[in-house]
């Protein structure tokens, strides 16, 4: 049986707190540090009690000696983690986006395969059986295919100190949008040749706009819409949509909206629980199919995905992948490349709306 991988785990949060919990279970890894820039501030997991803390990363780097380094802080200190981590000769898993711009994206990318280091991204979608049901029956529609996705957040509680700190590095449709145009681009398999983008900033303790729509035409004919927004005023109806309609039916994602009763005054929304935001409940299939009278020949159809896995064991699966990636000398080079390119859709559709323009991308 190979030894343990080594790993460092960098940042506690929501998504953090989670990897590092699935490492802790997983015989396949062994923590040997946990590293925040306010570890020595933060309450550790009981779970995750007795391990080294570092509030430095070169020294927990240097201290540790790590095989791999899950990254798991701000979107804008992603990149430089993740070139060090490389350089000392870890292997690396990365929370969603790869980085704030393209330049860093694309050297992180290549100073992997350069070095032959595993890079895994956090496309918690990618390993989630639903989502992967919901991409399988949206390539039999048909083309040219509409794609129609969004996920608005309320922020209170936790929520609004998460929210607000995320939008300093980066704003809602580019932060989140990476996982919903890996979508669409994983539904068409074309190629994304413009993008138009619109923002207003409705959050005067937000550093950025804190809501914008994106639109993304692909050289198919197909077309795309992502809307996101997190702030304390956002409105809870219609926040979760996620279809795909072609010229032979539609397929949508029907995820539970019923009201939770919880107390909003003390606890997050229903819009930014991070177990809602994977969890679908079933899909709808509708057949467009007409016959001689008019009336549809098929019903719609559901598909219960009641007994699908919830947040943990998605990041769970995660792992095992990275885990995998390393023991069997995975080629990432697909989902690499497949995370560059939705960085360069989102980013995009920030620099349309600075520039109050599309963009093309050919």
């Amino acid at each position: 049986m190979p030894a343990p991988v080594k790993i460092l785990v960098v940042g506690l949060g929501n998504m953090g707190a989670s990897h590092a919990s699935a490492y802790h279970r997983n015989p396949g890894f062994e923590i040997v540090g946990l590293m925040s820039p306010t570890m020595k501030s933060r309450k550790i997991p009981a779970e995750l009690a007795g391990y080294p803390l570092f509030e430095d990363f070169d020294e927990a780097l240097a201290a540790t000696k790590p095989d791999a380094v899950s990254i798991n802080s701000y979107p804008d200190t992603h990149a430089q983690y993740a070139i060090k981590a490389m350089n000392a000769g870890a292997h690396v898993f990365m929370e969603k986006p790869i980085a704030t711009n393209i330049e860093d994206a694309e050297e992180i990318v290549a100073l992997a395969r350069a070095k032959n280091r595993k890079l895994v991204l956090g496309y918690i979608l990618r390993v989630h059986p639903s989502w992967i049901k919901f991409i399988e029956l949206g390539k039999g529609l048909g083309k040219p295919l509409v794609m129609r996705l969004n996920l608005n957040q309320q922020s209170n509680g936790p929520a609004w100190t998460w929210h607000k700190n995320l939008i300093d590095s980066l704003i809602p449709i580019v932060d989140c949008g990476v996982h919903y145009v890996d979508v669409m681009c994983q539904l068409t398999g074309a190629k994304p040749v413009r993008v138009h983008g619109i923002g207003a900033k409705l959050w005067a303790e937000a550093a950025q706009q804190n809501y914008g729509h994106l639109h993304v035409t692909f050289d198919d004919g197909s077309v795309g819409w992502y809307e996101a927004g997190w702030g304390p005023m956002m409105s809870e109806i219609a926040y979760f949509v996620k279809d795909v309609v072609g010229p032979k039916g539609a397929v949508s994602i029907v995820a539970g909206q019923a009201e939770s009763g919880k107390d909003t005054t003390e606890e997050v929304s229903d819009s930014a629980d991070i177990d809602r935001h994977v969890k679908t409940d079933a899909l709808k299939i509708h057949y467009a199919e007409v016959g001689p009278d008019k009336n549809f020949v098929k019903k719609d159809e559901i598909i219960s995905m009641e007994d699908e896995p919830g947040h943990q064991e998605l990041c769970d699966r995660e792992q095992a992948f990275f885990l995998k990636a390393i023991q069997e000398n995975l080629d990432l080079s697909e989902s690499m490349d497949a995370a560059v390119n939705s960085l360069r859709i989102v980013l995009a559709a920030e620099r349309s709306i600075k520039e109050q323009r599309s963009i093309d991308l050919a």
